[in-house]
């Protein structure tokens, strides 16, 4: 079993291969429902309680995760489920 160390080298390695910073172009169709549920995947991924310790989250730079967020927010907006999306995450706060 490879150690936290060892794991974060090897996302890293993966991470900083050539054209892995190139910009793609993603044209899909998604669900609404799926469009919630990702984007509650990357939130909890980016929290600490995602954060395993051979989590690739763990490894992503600030300026990754705050493109994650970005991204995450604008599929949001583009599924007009902003406003859903917060109403949920009041809810499962209140708890």
């Amino acid at each position: 079993m490879l150690t936290t160390n060892e794991v974060g080298q090897v996302f890293d390695t993966i991470l900083s291969s050539p054209g892995m910073n190139d910009a793609v172009r993603i044209d899909m169709r998604i669900s609404r429902k799926n469009v919630l549920l990702m984007t509650h995947v990357i939130e909890y991924g980016l929290t600490e309680k995602g954060e395993g310790s051979t989590s690739l989250f763990a490894t992503a730079s600030k300026e990754a995760r705050q493109e994650l967020i970005d991204i995450s927010n604008e599929f949001l907006e583009k599924a007009a489920l902003s406003e859903l999306s917060e109403k949920l995450k009041a809810l499962a706060t209140s708890k």
